[in-house]
């Protein structure tokens, strides 16, 4: 048996995963045990977690991994300031201490810290370090159910490569074609993140989410800050953008150009000309999306897409790919952003190092990317009661009938149950569910469970066998990963009065018969559920149904804004008692928030920092 850490640290979502002979054992992100968003630490806990999964000790495992190579990074750094000085000597200044005294003798780094888990641990021989986007495409290409595939990665940057195209055969992968920084599509996208007042690296999604309520009339003035060619590659003019050398992302040029400053999210609201904003950076973003995987298909002739990187979360541009019919089949790593690169580093040195023989699954090889930490009935219980939590024990039938039953009457329900997700989408492991029928839902759940923006849409989770008959999309989108319209027989079309409106005055019409999981723009984010990958949460759907004839719920993930979605049950009680959450269903135990100690209740809408 051989077996492979894979680590991925030190930039956003740090995260470990193992594999044992070839297949993915378990994979986590230290954000989940530490309780900080995106944490981009050492993953010491996420390290132990997937140790202990796989009943291994450190000394024990035959390599380990790091999704990304130091010296190339630091070179992009020293080469970027010198073609760009002296300007950016302030963040030069702010940003060489840190990679001198640990970030550049990461080898080293990481030895010292490894070691603090085995003290058998006695030799870095076992240490290797892969490349940021080969770590991305294998991520996307060994677990995906293809025998051959395009792997398209983009992101922000790695070393120096932002967008790759790979080849993908067996156990071999190519990179064919790369871009390289300060030329980045995730960087401009991050740029009109910070513009409009959200944090980057975490509010992209947010943008992402705003852009239906408006109209993308800056479209020609984004282009003037990339230039696009007709096979989707690009170059950005460094005139308008702070990234290369400063400490922000958008310069007064950039300002200028748009005529209003960045959005302080502290005392700035929402406005239409946000909205507009974030409604053209998001068309422009799939018209390179879109130009690109055209013009791959063309040149390689190959009918499978495989998707990694931050931007292959923007499942927007990922359901316009779908809608275009430009390759025959999709598939999406759903951990696309760095903390997948801990799971591509493993997979790339045991497939393309080691040359170990690929077995497809057709299914794919991520288990519905339930990868990370589960607890027993007694474990559950155990931790409850320490808590000083009221539950009742049922059996299973009686857990889905009841739960289902608390769904139909519009309660809000923390779902806890088996695996947590490895990725940053809850998949019904981790969930805060809600009935789609009613018309309230999606602003209570905001502003009274999630705390967040009243325009934020929730995904629907629909039975596989359902899909087509509310969604106009005929294949399966397990990991949340895809967008796609609402037929239009579930539709309820707008008056001429409605039409009219603009903005966040659009969110409150019923769109559907589904109006909490039907965005402005009658779209969907949709997760579809099959007994085979989630079986109880598959049955409780299928109640549901039976109960109502409906085959969706509303699924979000379990936190509150700003928080890491919930690892344990005790993250999961506080949650509870920190919102107006109505029921906790976690593990075969019922919490009733009315039966609950007062005086457990939690100040929660002031304890996570904004995104």
């Amino acid at each position: 048996m051989t077996s492979i850490l894979g680590i991925s640290a030190f930039y956003h979502d740090s995260a470990a995963c193992i594999l044992k002979d070839g297949e993915i054992i378990a994979a986590a992100q230290e954000e989940r045990f530490t309780r900080k968003k995106h944490d981009p630490s050492y993953p010491k806990n996420a390290i132990k977690f997937v140790l202990s999964y796989a009943n291994l000790n450190l000394s024990e495992v035959d390599q380990i991994v790091f999704f990304e190579k130091p010296f190339l990074k630091f070179e992009r750094l020293l080469e970027t300031y010198v073609a760009f000085a002296p300007k950016g000597f302030v963040s030069f200044s702010k940003a060489m201490p840190l990679w001198i005294k640990e970030k550049l003798f990461q080898k080293n780094l990481l030895f010292n810290k490894l070691k603090e888990h085995d003290k058998n641990y006695k030799s870095d021989e076992n240490i290797f370090f892969s490349d940021h986007h080969l770590s991305h495409a294998a991520s996307a290409f060994f677990p995906s159910p293809f025998e051959e595939a395009v792997v398209l990665t983009a992101d922000g940057v790695g070393e120096w490569a932002t967008t790759t195209v790979a080849i993908g055969k067996g156990n071999n992968l190519d990179i064919m074609k790369e871009i390289h920084f300060p030329h980045s599509l995730g960087l401009l996208y991050s740029s009109f993140t910070y513009y409009t007042g959200f944090k980057v690296n975490s509010g992209e999604y947010k943008l992402m989410g705003l852009a239906p309520y408006g109209n993308p009339i800056y479209e020609d003035k984004i282009k003037k800050l990339i230039d696009i060619k007709d096979d989707g590659s690009f170059r950005l003019n460094q005139k308008y953008f702070n990234y290369a050398t400063g400490l922000t992302m958008t310069n007064d040029h950039f300002h200028n150009l748009f005529g209003q400053k960045p959005r302080d999210p502290k005392n700035e609201k929402l406005t239409q000309f946000h909205m507009d904003i974030a409604s053209s950076i998001q068309k422009v973003t799939e018209e390179i999306m879109l130009k690109l995987t055209k013009a791959i298909r063309d040149e390689y002739k190959i009918k499978n897409l495989c998707l990694a990187g931050g931007v292959a979360l923007n499942c927007v541009a990922n359901g316009k790919i779908l809608k275009e019919k430009i390759f025959d089949n999709i598939w999406i790593q759903p951990a696309a952003g760095d903390a997948g690169g801990s799971l591509g580093a493993a997979l790339a040195l045991w497939y393309i190092d080691q040359g170990n023989k690929r077995i497809i699954n057709p299914d794919d090889d991520m288990a519905g990317s339930y990868l990370g930490s589960e607890f027993s009935q007694d474990q559950i219980e155990e931790e409850l009661k320490s808590l000083g939590a009221n539950y009742e024990v049922v059996n299973y039938k009686d857990l889905i009938d009841q739960t289902s039953d608390y769904l139909s009457k519009e309660k809000a329900i923390g779902w806890f149950q088996g695996r947590m997700e490895f990725g940053p989408r809850a998949l019904g492991g981790r969930s805060i569910l809600g009935d789609p029928r009613s018309d309230k839902m999606q602003k209570n759940l905001n502003l009274k469970v999630k705390y967040r923006e009243s325009f934020r849409p929730f995904a629907p989770s629909v039975l596989e066998e359902d899909l087509s008959v509310w969604f106009d999309m005929n294949v399966n989108s397990s990991y949340m990963l895809l967008v796609a319209n609402i037929n239009l027989d579930k539709k309820i079309e707008m008056t001429d009065e409605q039409k009219k409106l603009f903005g966040i005055n659009k969110l409150n019409i019923k769109r559907s018969e589904i109006p909490a999981v039907t965005h402005v723009d009658y779209s969907a984010r949709i997760q579809t559920v099959s007994s085979k990958n989630n079986k109880r949460f598959y049955d409780l759907i299928l109640k549901f149904k039976e109960k109502t004839g409906c085959p969706v719920i509303i699924n979000t993930s379990f936190n509150v804004r700003g928080e890491p979605i919930v690892n344990t049950p005790a993250d999961a009680f506080n949650c509870f008692m920190g919102t107006e959450l109505d029921y906790l269903i976690i593990g075969n135990c019922i919490l009733d928030k009315k039966k609950q100690n007062s005086d457990l209740k939690k100040n929660y809408k002031d304890r996570f920092e904004l995104d």
